[in-house]
């Protein structure tokens, strides 16, 4: 299965960079690439596309440092206070003028998709500007906004850019720097309640069937050894084992179906518990009736 996965993630990789994945015009004074790069037709640096994977896969798994960003209002973010819920992460650059903006409005129709599944309050987005210094929490805000992103759960984060190569080398985020502007890997990194890397989501594309799977295995998961599952923690994944995702509207709606299943298994169960309570106070009450003495025929 996981050689399955790793053959479709370099086929997306492969259609990813095939179409226009180099936005915007050169900015001078960019950032320094990351690695890997080649050299492409004509000596254009490109991103080696079968090492970006590697490097992509290879952290997964891990759990990156406690890196601090900054808002859209220049406040302080630890990536830390994300932990507790599933986080996706997308890198961007606010430059770039196909890619990024098509990916961005993309997954904000993946996560208007994911309502139904989860809601906002299930899982948290953050879009982090990896162009430093040029892409400020004022240029993330103007970003946002023209894309008309108002999620209360979603943030747009700038970086410092002393730790932009550390930070997308620990989330597994490749780019290069061209005449265009950058070759970069396309996708969003699923990050695990405890803040260890879970997946890697490619594509240009994204749509909420192909974030919805991993984040459902996350909410899904065991809890802890030593927690117990309340109730309405309970009542939470029936609700999400009964959603199914409906290609035609894009998004996860209710699978009524399962509900009547689910009724009609607990309906069987509380049967079968109730038919063997009796037993069992019968079978209690029988040595007693036995046990009586006979009574006496008068003489």
């Amino acid at each position: 299965m996981r050689r399955c996965a790793e053959v479709l993630a370099a086929a997306l990789l492969a259609a990813t960079f095939a179409a226009p994945g180099l936005a915007g015009a050169a900015t001078p004074g960019a950032a320094p690439p990351a690695t890997p790069n080649t050299t492409g037709a004509g000596g254009v640096p490109t991103l080696d596309e079968r090492e970006a994977l590697r490097i992509s896969q290879a952290v997964v798994g891990t759990t990156p440092p406690d890196y601090t960003l900054l808002d859209r209002e220049g406040r302080p973010v630890r990536m830390s206070s994300y932990r507790g819920k599933p986080l996706l992460v997308s890198f961007i650059y606010t430059g770039c003028f196909t890619v990024c903006p098509t990916q961005t409005r993309t997954l904000h129709e993946a996560v208007k998709g994911l309502d139904r599944l989860l809601g906002p309050h299930q899982f948290n987005v953050v879009s982090v500007g990896f162009n430093q210094p040029f892409d400020s929490p004022t240029a993330m805000r103007s970003f946002a906004a023209q894309h008309r992103i108002q999620y209360p759960n979603w943030e747009f984060l700038s970086p410092h850019r002393s730790v932009v190569d550390a930070m997308t080398r620990d989330f597994g985020f490749s780019y290069v720097a061209t005449p265009a502007g950058f070759d970069h890997v396309v996708g969003v990194t699923v990050v695990d309640p405890q803040g260890r890397i879970h997946s890697q989501v490619y594509g240009e594309r994204m749509t909420a069937e192909a974030l919805g799977q991993p984040l459902r295995e996350l909410l899904l998961a065991a809890p802890p050894a030593g927690q117990t599952m309340s109730l309405a923690e309970l009542v939470e994944r029936v609700r999400i084992l009964c959603t199914i995702y409906d290609p035609d509207t894009g998004e996860y709606r209710y699978d009524y179906a399962l509900f009547f299943e689910l009724a009609g298994g607990l309906g069987f169960f509380l049967t079968v518990g109730v038919y063997l309570v009796r037993e069992w106070r019968s079978r209690r009450r029988a040595p007693a009736v036995l046990g009586t003495p006979a009574a006496t025929a008068p003489r």
